[in-house]
């Protein structure tokens, strides 16, 4: 009996521990750049490609989406302990020691490596750009406002990586997917950051927002947002796949842009959760529906 309960504990602690390490990555935002590197991947291949291919991009991406969050989580432990909105976190809580998130984080980017390597030369060559990008980035709000723009442009890795491990060589189609996936994620975290300004103001954080103000903040991560649509309609044009499913997708994404900007104010930031992260989650599960049956028909 008393065998059946210490399993039962140890089995409730490692479920407890994935959980934590779930919400400390914050796994469910994978979708954020998913989208775009399978639809790069799709367009790369011309349809489906080999499914040894697709498993270790598969591997790459996890790999590397996971270590960069949770290093993110590492590097911003002093400053997540001082903000009431990101106390709660599980470095701050003490629930998670930066020890072992740093070793979890070195594995993720071993896994990552790994799968570049199994891809092909160009993808391991080009892979230590994409990993220092991502190690840098949390730093990146302690010196320049363009902080936004440097974690598109990581996760603009996504895109232009799937298409280097389908093809093996580069070309304007994945660079446009890339600036598109760069100007949407800067656009939203413009957004998002605006929730913090009196808090980065007062600790010298930089963004967007610190630097312009919220009203003009809001401004720009509208631009960014119309320069997102701008970018995959250049897509639609470059690629010899899409066609008119596709462009109904970037449509809708267009209309759930104008209800991101038009739900968030200076004097109303209320609802800087639903529409940097709720809605845009909704914009990436519509690019990767429209842009994957377009693709494939």
């Amino acid at each position: 009996m008393e065998q059946h309960a210490s399993v039962g504990f140890i089995m409730n602690k490692a479920v407890k521990k994935v959980q934590d390490y779930g919400v400390l990555v914050m796994f469910s935002h994978t979708i954020f750049s998913l989208s775009f590197a399978l639809i790069s991947m799709l367009l790369a291949s011309g349809g489906l490609p080999d499914l040894n291919v697709m498993f270790w991009i598969f591997v790459a991406f996890i790999g590397a989406r996971t270590g960069a969050n949770a290093i993110n989580r590492v590097i911003d432990a002093e400053i997540d302990a001082k903000n009431p909105r990101t106390a709660t976190r599980q470095i701050p809580q003490g629930l998670m020691k930066k020890k072992e998130v740093i070793i979890f984080s070195i594995l993720c980017f071993l896994v990552m490596l790994i799968g570049a390597a199994m891809l092909n030369p160009l993808c391991l060559l080009l892979s230590p750009i994409a990993l220092v990008l991502m190690v840098i980035y949390p730093y990146m709000k302690r010196y320049t406002w363009l902080c936004h723009v440097v974690l598109g442009i990581t996760s603009a890795s996504a895109p232009v990586g799937a298409w280097i491990a389908v093809t093996g060589t580069i070309s304007w189609l994945p660079l446009f997917m890339g600036a598109a996936n760069t100007a949407w994620v800067a656009g939203f975290d413009i957004i998002y950051g605006s929730q913090d300004y009196d808090f980065d103001r007062k600790n010298g954080l930089k963004s967007i927002p610190t630097k312009f103000g919220v009203k003009y903040g809001l401004y720009i991560a509208a631009l960014f947002h119309a320069a997102t649509i701008f970018f995959l309609v250049v897509v639609g044009l470059l690629s010899t796949q899409l066609g008119t499913i596709y462009y109904v997708g970037v449509s809708i994404i267009a209309v759930l842009f104008i209800v991101e900007h038009w739900i968030v104010s200076p004097t109303n930031l209320a609802n800087v959760k639903i529409a940097s992260y709720g809605i845009n989650q909704i914009v990436s599960i519509v690019f990767l529906v429209f842009g994957t049956i377009a693709a494939l028909l």
